[in-house]
């Protein structure tokens, strides 16, 4: 059986899995808080064939629930809402992203936030593992406040249950003995010998732990030789909604990829058919799917890319894209296009209005003013930043991208676009603007006019519209 860990933050989820038959908990990655990690997860748990979720449950170093513990279990009860069916448990942890970023360094690679995340889940998740037991109801973890009221066999191994057992045995019969033999001496075993039997029965629960203690330790030991082993032979990674191939590239060199290898991958002939619609000399930019993926230690750079090119290819027939972006007037290759701009420009919840904005302005033959072309224009041709050194010249750069000086969709993709920019070209809203801005308050400004929209930059967008580009 196949179950999935969570680490549930605010901004981030990292994610983990193990197979109940070998019990080694593996981070996989994270995914984003941004309206699309429903379908993230669901696409996850769809890749392992589970609705088995363990979800790390947050408490104080007193054990006591906090606004985070809250936070995850409303995830939980979301999570169950979307995901019909799901089976979710909680494993109490605390400080696991302490332990995950401990173990990183350890390792003395580079690593980022969201490798700390999919650690902490791979812990919280074989903390759960060591005491599950398929075709079993698991019982529930105890609370920490609680943990007085569980009976000591609830707790102890059962080495340590055994010992404290035999400890008290004979401390039983050695109390009858001296009954028998010095009844007459009733009184002082009263004052005297209970007192010694509490020592010596503490004595044996003192002993019983240092065994449960010994026998965790190896364990542990045993799950950190086994970790390294693995660890050695696959690693994660990662490409996340709306990185670019700059991106990309500069993670596969971090990794130890050689430019002329990464170079070759990228510019390499690849046997999808969503591939050829693309004009000709068209990169692979808006063709990595972005998710998670792991590869063996040996894996070639055209390994990698084949692995998310086949993620773009299910994503598109699943989601039947192709006949879906005919429907907007779109080709495959242009709706791949608008959804790199769409995914750049807005969060998921405003995707399909800020789609709708996009393809009215196509069909009316206005340009689309996109920021975020001309920035991807000068990505391509003055990554430094040396001839466009302020906005107005940026605004001019003479590039196919740049959506502010020439008219229709930029010559191509400008970022790998994630599921809900994908679906939001094929699903507009049903709305008619032509404007919209992102204000300094991080809401949304859309409007039907070129006067309103200024009006929206003058009472909204004073900081964040002068932003660098």
């Amino acid at each position: 059986m196949k179950i999935i860990g969570l680490d549930v933050g605010e901004k981030r989820i990292g994610v983990a899995k193990v197979d109940s038959s070998t019990k080694i908990a593996l981070p996989v990655g994270f995914v984003l808080v941004d309206g699309s990690e429903w379908q993230e997860i669901a696409k996850i748990a769809n890749l392992n064939n589970t609705k088995f979720f363990v979800l790390g449950l947050p408490r104080s170093n007193e054990g006591n629930e906090t606004a985070q513990t809250l936070f995850v279990r409303q995830f939980a009860r979301t999570l169950s809402e979307k995901i019909p069916g799901a089976k979710i448990r909680f494993q109490d942890e605390s400080l696991t992203s302490v332990e995950a970023e401990n173990r990183l360094k350890s390792r003395k690679k580079k690593y980022e936030k969201g490798e700390i995340d999919a650690e902490a889940a791979s812990i919280i998740l074989q903390d759960f593992i060591e005491n599950f037991r398929e075709g079993a109801e698991e019982k529930p973890v105890p609370k920490a406040k609680d943990a007085k009221k569980e009976p000591i066999n609830a707790w102890l191994p059962k080495e340590g249950l055994e010992t404290l057992q035999s400890v008290a045995k004979k401390e039983s019969d050695k109390i009858a003995l001296k009954s028998k033999k010095a009844s007459s001496k009733l009184k002082k075993i009263t004052i005297f010998g209970i007192p010694l039997v509490l020592i010596l029965i503490l004595g044996g629960i003192t002993a019983a732990l240092k065994i449960r203690d010994h026998i965790r330790a190896e364990r542990e030991e045993e799950y950190r030789r086994q970790e390294a082993a693995m660890v050695a032979e696959v690693f994660n990674f990662t490409i996340a909604p709306g990185e670019t191939i700059f991106d990309v590239k500069k993670k596969l060199i971090d990794i130890g990829y050689s430019e002329a290898e990464i170079d070759e991958a990228l510019n390499a002939e690849y046997d999808f058919d969503f591939l050829n619609d693309r004009p000709a000399g068209a990169s692979l930019e808006g063709y990595l799917y972005g998710e998670t993926h792991e590869f063996y230690a040996d894996a070639s750079v055209k390994d990698i890319i084949t692995k998310f090119l086949e993620g773009t290819g299910e994503v598109i027939s699943a989601n039947n894209l192709k006949a879906r972006y005919a429907e907007q007037g779109l080709s495959l290759f242009e709706g791949i296009t608008l959804a790199s701009v769409v995914q750049k420009e807005s969060k998921a919840a405003e995707m399909p209005t800020v789609a709708q904005v996009f393809l009215t302005r196509l069909n009316y033959g206005i340009v689309l003013g996109s920021d975020v072309t001309v920035s991807y224009a000068l990505d391509v041709s003055d990554p430094e930043r040396k001839t466009f050194t302020d906005n107005t010249s940026a605004l001019l750069i003479d590039s196919c991208y740049n959506t502010r000086l020439y008219g229709g969709l930029p010559c191509g993709p400008i970022s790998n676009p994630g599921l809900a920019a994908l679906l939001a070209v094929a699903a507009p809203s049903d709305t008619s603007y032509l404007y919209f801005l992102t204000g300094d308050d991080g809401v949304m400004y859309y409007s039907y006019t070129e006067y309103e929209h200024n009006q929206n930059i003058y009472l909204h967008c004073q900081e964040l519209c002068q932003v660098s580009l």
